[in-house]
């Protein structure tokens, strides 16, 4: 399996990556995105690429933090792209809104710049702002590949991903108690488009729940997705292994 979205070099993490990372191997996780979001996490996640097979990196501000880290880290992610399998997470967030929703606009630009210029596919987050990410993407990004990170949004909105040739990842929120609506969106979403993730050191699975997370929990959600689409969970690991490899070129 690939775990497509972990942030590996995260300070909660980092202290025990080497652990965390055989744990994966164990459980069969073979690969690991990591998601580098400041200039620290960046620098380890590359130390860690090169010293560990089946680790790749990418880089972006989140847009809680555009306000804080987005210009100093702007031009360190800019340096470092070829070392980058995505760029990202980048993207919009009203429902926390810990930066203000125009220099969220402003660095999603940038970033959608970015990643036409030197050909890499995007990460989004995004929360309570899908109307303004289909505009912008549709005005800026348009026909190029993306996928919706830790998807929560509604069925409407999932189609609406689908329509624009986008991919949706789902982490362990799909196996919480209260996520009828969500497993509803999973159910739908084919399997040709769909990624699994764990968001490691958040969003541990329902088994998991108090724990940090860690990629080697990431089979707890392809098994749930495989229950509700009633298909094995050699069939969802094949076919999210195949999308994840494709989307972000892994070797």
């Amino acid at each position: 399996m690939i775990d497509s979205h972990a942030h590996l070099t995260s300070s909660e993490v980092l202290p025990e990556v080497d652990a965390v990372i055989e744990r994966a191997k164990t459980a069969g996780v073979e690969k690991i995105v990591n998601i580098a979001t400041d200039a620290k996490s960046l620098e380890e996640g590359i130390k860690l690429a090169r010293k560990t097979s089946g680790i790749y990196n990418t880089a972006a501000t989140t847009p809680h933090d555009v306000e804080k880290d987005g210009e100093a880290f702007f031009s360190i992610v800019e340096r470092s792209t070829d070392q980058l399998v995505a760029i990202g997470e980048t993207g919009l967030d009203y429902f926390y809104e810990h930066s203000p929703k125009k220099l969220q606009q402003e660095f999603l630009s940038r970033y959608f710049d970015l990643a036409t210029k030197v050909d890499l596919p995007v990460i989004f987050h995004c929360r309570d702002a899908f109307e303004d990410l289909f505009a912008m993407a549709d005005e800026q990004y348009r026909d190029r590949p993306a996928v919706l990170h830790c998807f929560t949004g509604t069925l409407e909105e999932a189609r609406n991903c689908l329509d624009r040739g986008w991919y949706i990842s789902f982490s362990g929120i799909i196996t919480f108690k209260k996520s009828e609506d969500l497993r509803e969106v999973a159910k739908f979403v084919p399997l040709d488009r769909m990624f699994v993730e764990t968001d490691t050191p958040y969003l541990a699975p329902q088994s998991k729940r108090g724990k940090q997370n860690e990629p080697a929990y990431v089979i707890e959600t392809a098994e749930k997705i495989a229950a509700l689409k009633g298909v094995s969970l050699q069939d969802v690991e094949k076919a999210t292994s195949q999308n994840i490899t494709q989307f972000f070129a892994l070797n």
